[in-house]
């Protein structure tokens, strides 16, 4: 399968600039698991940008009170 890096970069919300990942998603997804993290794209933009990528912080986005 050919990774489409053009297209994923349309939906990539990463903030982080200087990220040799951005569009290239199984990377993404590997590294962050890797430190036991989530990739942005798992959170709003306003969540992103604090680079807070937890498994914690995601669960607590979606906690049901």
């Amino acid at each position: 399968m050919e990774c489409k890096v053009a297209e994923n970069k349309k939906h990539c919300n990463c903030s982080y600039e200087p990220c040799s990942r951005k569009g290239i998603c199984c990377e993404c997804v590997t590294y962050h698991r890797d430190q036991g993290q989530l990739p942005a794209c798992f959170f709003p933009d306003k969540v992103e940008r604090t680079y807070d990528r937890s498994v914690e912080r995601f669960l607590a986005l979606h906690r049901r009170n």
